[in-house]
């Protein structure tokens, strides 16, 4: 199926297919310093057109559909909203440590028919303005294949440490607060996703079993759930490329069904590590988009279908 790309400079850039538009990934600076400012993909839609991102919902207005975060660096908070400074003092407004993503310009930007994408050149920015870190970015949409009712989005990250110190990744979980681990590529679903049905590759499972389970028990997890509006359901596969398990620090799932529906390719869940100056970590993660209520023998099935 054609792909068609508009780009509205400074602004966004918009990816459709068959009609539909099945994402937009915007990148001008939020209003908002405290929702840490980054680009992030918003709306994500199935080939059928049903919305399948939540943005800025009011039990957490920094969610925005598809973004990379970094909720603990070294006492910076690039997933927005309140901190979690630890046990005594759980979560409080500090925005003095909400730092932010500078877009800086795009590498490549190519549409080839039934493929396109963008390489992006990022800055983060801790609050006071010092450059902490480089990023590359890989944004790949491939595979919309109007049979199985689906497509696929491709997400790399390469970080660089441009301190003079190290940078130091973690989450509430290491901060002491227990099985709340997130972090790192965070998806956000749409209120009616909560309550949702979770999938491993063994089968239906719930957000509580799945939480904090390894990358490496579990390459990848699923996500299905009833749209209001609209008599369908939508699902989610989200999955880990195979080099990642030769990353700088193992990853664990972090799902939530309810309250909200949510789920992070955590880096950082119940230990600490570090980035020396100097250094890189590279990771890429994959979500792939359907209609319909897929089983766990049907994801795998299309992820074995794709390969890296």
């Amino acid at each position: 199926m054609t792909i068609q790309v508009v780009h509205v400079h400074g602004e966004r850039i918009t990816v459709a297919a068959g009609g539909v538009e099945l994402l937009s990934y915007v990148y001008r600076p939020d209003p908002n310093p405290y929702e840490s400012r980054k680009p992030y993909i918003h709306p994500l839609r199935t080939l059928a057109g049903n919305l399948v991102s939540g943005y800025r919902p009011n039990d957490h207005r920094w969610h925005k559909g598809l973004q990379m975060t970094a909720s603990h660096l070294s006492e910076q908070n690039f997933w927005g909203g309140n901190s979690y400074l630890g046990p005594d003092q759980g979560y409080r407004r500090v925005p003095e440590r909400v730092g932010s993503m500078r877009h800086d310009g795009f590498d490549a930007l190519e549409a080839t028919g039934d493929r396109f994408e963008l390489v992006e050149d990022l800055t983060w920015v801790e609050n006071g303005g010092g450059e902490w870190a480089s990023e590359r970015r890989g944004v790949t949409v491939h595979s919309v294949d109007a049979a199985s009712g689906s497509w696929v989005l491709d997400w790399s990250i390469r970080l660089t440490n441009v301190r003079s110190e190290a940078l130091r990744f973690g989450s509430p979980t290491t901060a002491g607060r227990e099985m709340a681990g997130y972090t790192g590529l965070q998806w956000r679903g749409p209120r009616d996703f909560t309550g949702g049905q979770v999938l491993t590759p063994k089968g239906p499972s719930s957000d509580e079993a799945v939480m904090g389970t390894p990358a490496a028990e579990a390459p990848w997890v699923g996500f299905t759930a009833e749209h209001d509006d609209v008599d369908a359901h939508s699902t989610l596969l989200f999955a880990h490329a195979p080099e990642n398990s030769e990353a700088i620090h193992p990853s664990h799932w972090f799902v939530r069904s309810t309250p909200i529906p949510t789920v992070a390719f955590s880096w950082a869940f119940f230990e600490e590590f570090e980035l020396a100056p100097g250094e890189s970590f590279a990771y890429r993660y994959r979500v792939v988009v359907a209609d319909g209520a897929w089983d766990a023998e049907r994801a795998g099935a299309r992820l074995r279908g794709l390969p890296w």
